[in-house]
């Protein structure tokens, strides 16, 4: 379970990066709180922000769920697919808004086995036995 803290971890630190990234664009855009549009760098620094948060709410639950009733080293690996697809998420929006989908899809297809690999396995163990 120690490695699957580790990668919560850096769940975390990723989004502390991305809430940073918020604020370096603000200031090279020139676009002061609490104004949330007015440049499309920003708008979308801000949708990486904002979505990444939304996502976490699945992955962070789902993950430890995962660990408890599947497999800790398997849950931790998909966390870490998690932060790799969040990366490119951020890189390929910040690009451009079409670019996203690579690692929107990384991210989203880990939290989905996460979350269905969690249910399979805690069904398995409360009606086991």
């Amino acid at each position: 379970m120690a490695l699957v803290a580790v990668v919560m971890s850096l769940i975390l630190i990723e989004y502390f990066v991305f809430v940073m990234l918020v604020g370096v664009t603000r200031g090279k855009t020139g676009i002061q709180a609490p104004a949330m549009t007015g440049d499309p760098k920003l708008e979308r620094m801000l949708r990486v922000q904002l979505n990444t948060l939304e996502q976490m709410v699945l992955v962070i639950p789902a993950m430890w769920l995962f660990a408890m009733y599947v497999s800790a080293p398997v849950a931790a690996g998909l966390g870490g697919v998690f932060v790799i697809g969040r990366a490119l998420y951020c890189k390929g929006y910040m690009a451009a808004a079409a670019k996203r989908s690579l690692g929107f899809g990384i991210g989203g297809l880990a939290t989905i086995i996460l979350v269905f690999g969690s249910l399979i396995g805690s069904a398995m163990a409360a009606f086991a036995g």
